[in-house]
């Protein structure tokens, strides 16, 4: 592994299968993390995947933002229009690989999606964390993201907890 920059940029259209992929790693490094499995993920037809990249690389929409060390992707998290308000948006799904963490990078793709959603003229960014993930809750709150006091199961029936938690722009 090298020690190079990090360098964040946009997943393209045409990357269906990084975009596959990183996800599937996310949500294997991360069990419990994310409100679906590895497995429900990699079951998914290829569709669902194009759908999903195009959905976060078409102008207008949802965004998803890479952090990549040389040749190698280290993270990944979306940024997400809000389905309820127009002027908020949501991070969704940040992952940073384990060898990664603590060394800025969460900070640099959430600086992407602040970016996103002040370019869109978006007033708030909101997220859910894991209730149980101190190091995730540290590194929203350091970036300006406050809790709601709204707790909710991860999925059905799970014994796990997220945390909502938002942030003025």
């Amino acid at each position: 592994m090298g020690r190079g920059r990090v360098l964040v940029r946009r997943l393209e259209a045409h990357e269906v299968e990084l975009h596959r992929d990183l996800r599937l790693r996310a949500l294997g490094d991360a069990a419990g993390s994310f409100g679906e499995t590895a497995a429900e993920a990699g079951a998914r037809a290829p569709a669902y995947w194009e759908d999903l990249t195009r959905s976060v690389t078409e102008p207008g929409r949802h965004v998803m933002f890479l952090a990549w060390e040389g040749r190698d992707p280290v993270g990944s998290t979306y940024g997400l229009l809000d389905r309820d308000r127009i002027d908020a948006g949501r991070v969704g799904g940040m992952w940073v690989d384990p060898a990664w963490r603590r060394r800025g990078v969460g900070r640099l793709l959430l600086q992407a999606v602040f970016g996103w959603a002040r370019d869109r003229g978006l007033t708030r960014l909101g997220l859910w964390a894991p209730a149980r993930s101190e190091a995730a809750i540290a590194l929203y709150s350091r970036a300006g993201f406050r809790e709601t006091g709204v707790r909710r199961p991860l999925s059905p029936g799970s014994p796990l907890e997220i945390v909502e938690m938002e942030c003025p722009l």
